[in-house]
């Protein structure tokens, strides 16, 4: 059973998201605070943390920071709760390494659906395989070919790694920066928006119609993600 710690000091929040959680076959830990979060993390090793930026003392993004910092829990999956509407918020989430974010008021449903989504896609990139596959996007690794419906799409080394890190883990969505230092080991500020003009691309060789892509889209004023669904 999948253990998943929710950390919210809104007892209502968390009496909501443990109950849906539990129903749909979740193991639940409960934390109020950044302090009783990070405790439960290294002592319960969850498979994902449900964890809302507004916390008292430690908020979430310090959270977040120490979780990614600690090599027994750096690989945990995030998915941020967040209240605040300016984007800047989600962005430096994202950057931290979350996962995905919902913002609040949210749906409890959407939110299940959230944690099942980010745990397929941690499942699956925690065994990459030679191949990519979603819908009719086909990637071959070794080959470093690319096909949608069967039509063979040709793209430059860089336009097929950033394709390949969106691919494994459709539906998550990645900062330029994330992007970028996928694609070059390190990320460089003054070089995030070269990404933009690389996506531009690969829509035009990989999109039926580049002005409203189906496979690769826009997360506004965050970054980029692959469509789940094609």
């Amino acid at each position: 059973m999948p253990k998943v710690l929710v950390v919210d000091d809104a007892p209502d929040i968390v009496r909501l998201v443990r109950d849906y959680l539990e129903h749909a076959g979740f193991s639940v830990l409960l934390a109020s605070n950044g302090v009783e979060a990070l405790r439960i993390a290294r002592t319960e090793r969850p498979d994902l943390i449900v964890l809302d930026l507004g916390l008292p003392g430690r908020d979430g993004l310090d959270v977040t920071r120490e979780l990614r910092r600690d090599p027994a829990v750096s690989s945990v999956p995030i998915v941020m709760l967040t209240a605040r509407a300016d984007e800047s918020d989600k962005l430096v989430g994202l950057e931290l390494g979350a996962d995905d974010y919902v913002t609040k008021p949210f749906s409890a449903k959407e939110l299940v659906a959230r944690v099942r989504a980010v745990l397929r896609r941690a499942q699956a990139a925690a065994a990459p395989a030679e191949s990519a596959q979603v819908g009719d996007l086909a990637i071959d690794v070794p080959r470093m070919a690319v096909s949608v419906a069967g039509r063979a799409v040709d793209l430059t080394a860089t336009e097929f790694q950033i394709l390949l890190v969106m691919a494994r883990q459709p539906g998550r969505v990645f900062t330029r920066a994330q992007l970028l230092d996928a694609v070059r080991g390190e990320a460089f500020d003054a070089y995030e928006r070269a990404i933009d003009a690389h996506i531009k691309n690969i829509r035009r060789k990989l999109e039926p119609d580049p002005a409203t892509p189906r496979y690769v889209l826009t997360v506004f004023g965050v970054g980029y993600r692959v469509a789940e669904r094609p």
